[in-house]
């Protein structure tokens, strides 16, 4: 009759195994993963500064060819602050925080 070899020695001697060779592996697949990670954002990083570029430019164009024109920018044509677009519609007027008192 062959050695019996009990079940717990062999899963400590897997165990060892798998330690020695799985770790290695494992630190890699990681490593790997946050290189990805981090190429990844540098490039959507370099994508939106692309966009903001592209952009600045389309509005330099804009602004040289309504200057071409001999036209003035709209906002300063409209008499609105410099840096303000957009103008509200008329409409509802604006409360002002506080309620009214009541009648005694």
């Amino acid at each position: 009759m062959p050695p019996v070899v009990p079940p717990f020695l062999i899963g400590l001697v897997a165990a060892s195994l798998v330690k020695r060779l799985g770790k290695p592996v494992v630190r890699g697949l990681v490593k790997t993963t946050v290189s990805i990670g981090i190429e990844a954002k540098r490039a959507v990083t370099e994508a939106g500064e692309g966009i903001h570029d592209l952009a600045a430019e389309a509005t330099a164009e804009a602004l040289a060819a309504q200057m071409s024109h001999g036209a003035e920018p709209a906002t300063a044509a409209a008499g609105a602050p410099q840096g303000a677009s957009r103008t509200k519609p008329a409409g509802k007027a604006r409360s002002t925080g506080s309620t009214p008192a009541k009648a005694r």
